[in-house]
């Protein structure tokens, strides 16, 4: 495994790091190789598939009319 030393993180910035790492029950060390890991793998969204995506469900949904009690009923027994 390669060693890297990171200098003059603002003070702002490793607070952030330090509180998000003790959230997550981490070391800073580990905090930091995972926030690496997630913008080094992260992909970029293509907006173009994900209104694609939308219209059809759209389309498949829109003759299911939902009351706005319904949807309530719904997202509360999601969280249950």
């Amino acid at each position: 495994m390669t060693t890297y030393t990171v200098k003059n993180i603002p003070a702002n910035i490793y607070e952030k790091l330090k509180r998000s790492a003790e959230l997550n029950r981490r070391s800073i060390n580990s905090e930091i190789i995972f926030c690496i890991e997630n913008t080094v793998q992260s992909q970029a969204i293509d907006s173009e598939l994900v209104l694609k995506r939308a219209r059809q469900l759209r389309r498949i949904t829109n003759d299911i009319p939902i009351t706005d009690d319904e949807l309530k009923m719904a997202k509360e027994d999601g969280r249950l």
